[in-house]
């Protein structure tokens, strides 16, 4: 089976239609799937329900799908610097659903694992439990979380073999892999493949099982986010 398509917008050809729900790897704008997030904006597609951590910053990485007014909701734990993004929150526009960022993580690895539910002590007490079923375990409180499974996952890889197999790179690591495996079709970019055989099997983070698609990603010009620098000082 072939999994490697020319570019994005071939890999994700037949897998987009409005009112979905999209797992998105990445924090910020470390490790975060550039082509597929610009093939989504290219579509047209609408009404989106993401599962990020965050939705970047302004016009890159999430932010342009933000921009276009094609997401409809946001599940996300982290706001940040993206004033597009708070604009729209507050002035009703986006609906948001805040998750902390451990149990977002573990909402998307439970729904690959084929986990509906779990309890966790985080959030307790607070808005994130409102609605939500409460429970006690051993006389401590706990609130019931689901797990997501998306239509669609889209993640960024280092290095993946033409099987699909990934490796991900340091913190670029971050949400990719539970995204990947929450999604009922993953398709991932990364910035080299090469022939089965030439990963080492132990340094692998995702089994190519998971992908479906891949593509080429490469090359990448590398953002930065915030860059704070001293004043020279004076000669």
């Amino acid at each position: 089976m072939n999994k490697i398509y020319p570019d994005a917008i071939a890999a994700l050809e037949g897998l987009l239609f409005d009112g979905m729900t999209v797992a998105a790897g990445g924090f910020g704008l470390c490790g975060i799937p550039e082509r597929l997030i610009d093939a989504i904006v290219a579509s047209g597609v609408t009404r989106l329900t993401v599962a990020s951590n965050n939705a970047g910053i302004d016009n890159e990485g999430l932010g342009k799908l933000l921009r276009t007014r094609q997401i409809a909701k946001m599940i996300s734990s982290y706001v940040g610097e993206n004033k597009e993004f708070e604009r729209q929150y507050l002035a009703g526009e986006l609906e948001v659903e805040f998750c902390p960022q451990g149990t977002l993580a573990e909402r998307m690895r439970a729904g690959g694992a084929g986990i509906p539910g779990f309890y966790t002590k985080t959030g307790v007490g607070t808005l994130v439990a409102e609605g939500k079923e409460l429970k006690e375990f051993d006389g401590e409180t706990y609130v019931l979380e689901r797990g997501i499974r998306a239509d669609l996952s889209i993640v960024k890889g280092w290095k993946a073999d033409e099987s699909g197999n990934l490796v991900f790179r340091k913190t670029a690591r971050n949400f990719n892999q539970p995204a990947a495996t929450s999604g009922r079709i993953c398709v991932a970019e990364v910035e080299e493949i090469v022939p089965v055989g030439s990963l080492d099997a132990d340094a692998i983070h995702l089994p190519g099982i998971y992908v479906k698609r891949l593509i080429l990603g490469a090359s990448y010009d590398k953002k930065i986010e915030f860059r704070t620098v001293r004043q020279r000082e004076a000669a």
